[in-house]
């Protein structure tokens, strides 16, 4: 059947968006927008026992930040709503009511002592066609049990009430058909009279039908689930309309085995979450906001993470990404989460940014360490950013690369003063001050040929005369070339600084 795409992620607001959740959520996007579908999404707060404060606001923010805009949603509207699962309650009663009264699922009252004594009793037992004929339920108990029951306000549970024997087909865009026997499944819980709450399993289903959900693709976690939700498509008489499901691959550990967890990233220091985390009265945890990784880098590496283009591309833009996203490139199997890999996708998008946006997002960072950025024209600070930028892998790197040129060195590194500073180069360093201050044109261009031809012609060692002069301009002996930074310096600073050197670099 031919009918527009329309996905959906739908998120529980337990506690901030791992970044697994936020893979899945990407792949849902770029399948949307390739296909001209919708994005939804849809805020699974059904289990109240585990909402935690902030944790929806900070799930938008989250698909924000990294550009994955939501065509329906509780932020923006849309036909379908709502699209809070909370504010559903009266259109999952109909519901949980048109399966009772077809005899697809029947109400029980088992408490939990006695769900816990019938697990003692029973090794490996399972609510299921050949144990729900001996607990208490609408299938053992007269209806007139059952209905005092629930007017004395006991509570009870909704069952799925699974036929034992059925070869289940779970029809996969990813994996292929999968068969599995109705009878290893047992009689889930649809709803709860405690909280009038359904839970995921009826919700989702509900949900998915009645917003026109056209493909489910969630993780692979999920994927147990899948012969469950088939039956009660078929129970509610959709299964014409039930949508593809795509399970996706698990984000695997760096290291070992096992699927990426917070403590990975707590044990080999990167983030886990899109964006930095305050919990209420709990541990901070970061985020890739935060930590200075862009969000198209963070997109980029994150496609590539189960999924390729079909060659050997791995630098592409969003629009890129929708292009060539296709669920025939995806693997099956888990991902290793490379971090390192993340942060070669920030250098090499911090290349390709121009260098004025890089020098406004180094502002704060200059800022944060005592520089008055006023004092500096936005041409300098771009000029200052496009000489150390191929060596940085964040915008907070920018200081350790480019200090200098905002403070004067107070120190000298120890080791290249022992390897560059003789007893001679005071001597050197301030011929080298007469050579500077006769010059007129003290750019690049125009003062590297005097001061090497100054060099050649007095037969002095070109590398220990250069390196010199860089120690008494930076304070060690690396950077950017030398000449391009007394530019930006000026004739007039360049000479203080080697003035400064000769005098403080004791041998």
């Amino acid at each position: 059947m031919n009918r527009k795409v329309r996905v959906r992620f739908a998120p529980s607001p337990t506690g901030p968006l791992h970044i697994g959740g936020v893979r899945t959520a990407l792949y849902n996007y770029l399948f949307a927008r390739k296909n001209g579908g919708d994005m939804i999404l849809r805020i699974e707060d059904t289990d109240s026992n585990r909402f935690v404060p902030g944790a929806e606001e900070y799930i938008n923010d989250s698909l924000a930040w990294l550009g994955i805009t939501i065509d329906e949603g509780v932020k923006e509207g849309g036909n379908y709503g709502p699209y809070k699962q909370s504010q559903r309650r009266d259109i999952y009663r109909q519901y949980v009511k048109m399966l009772l009264d077809n005899g697809k699922a029947y109400i029980a009252f088992d408490t939990p002592a006695e769900l816990e004594a019938k697990r003692a009793e029973v090794p490996n037992f399972q609510y299921d066609a050949s144990t729900r004929m001996s607990m208490r339920n609408s299938l053992t108990l007269p209806k007139e049990e059952v209905d005092k029951l629930i007017a004395d306000g006991h509570q009870y549970v909704v069952r799925f009430k699974i036929e034992p024997g059925v070869d289940v087909e779970v029809d996969d865009l990813l994996r292929g058909k999968v068969t599995i026997n109705s009878s290893v499944l047992d009689d889930k819980v649809l709803y709860k009279s405690a909280d009038d709450l359904p839970t995921y399993h009826l919700a989702n289903i509900v949900d998915d039908h009645l917003m026109e959900v056209s493909h489910v693709i969630r993780g692979e976690e999920w994927l147990p689930s899948a012969p469950l939700h088939v039956l009660l498509y078929d129970a509610f008489g959709w299964s014409d309309t039930a949508p593809q499901f795509v399970h996706l691959p698990l984000l695997l550990k760096p290291d070992g085995k096992g699927k990426l967890s917070k403590r990975d990233g707590d044990r080999l220091g990167f983030p886990v979450f899109p964006l930095e985390w305050h919990p209420e009265g709990g541990e901070i945890s970061s985020g890739y906001r935060e930590s200075g990784y862009l969000p198209e880098a963070v997109v980029n590496f994150l496609a590539l993470l189960g999924w390729n283009p079909g060659d050997d591309t791995e630098i592409m833009s969003m629009d890129e990404l929708i292009s060539k996203f296709d669920f025939a490139h995806c693997s099956r199997s888990g991902a290793k989460f490379d971090y390192e890999k993340g942060r070669w996708f920030n250098h090499e998008y911090l290349q390709k940014m121009p260098d004025a946006e890089l020098a406004v997002l180094f502002k704060p960072v200059l800022a944060a360490h005592g520089v008055d950025v006023d004092g500096y024209s936005d041409e300098f600070l771009a000029k200052v950013v496009g000489l150390v930028k191929g060596r940085i892998y964040f915008v907070k790197d920018l200081w350790d690369h480019a200090k200098f040129f905002f403070v004067a060195p107070d120190e000298y590194n120890p080791k290249d003063i022992k390897k560059r500073w003789s007893e001679d180069t005071p001597r050197i360093m301030t011929e080298l001050i007469e050579v500077l201050n006769g010059m007129d044109d003290f750019s690049s261009a125009a003062a590297e040929p005097v001061v090497l031809g100054w060099i050649a012609d007095k037969g002095y060692h070109l590398g220990n005369v250069m390196n010199a002069f860089r120690l008494a301009v930076v304070g060690e002996c690396k950077g950017p070339h030398m000449f391009d930074i007394t530019e930006l310096l000026g004739k007039e600073e360049t000479v203080k600084r080697i003035q400064r050197a000769i005098k403080e670099i004791a041998i």
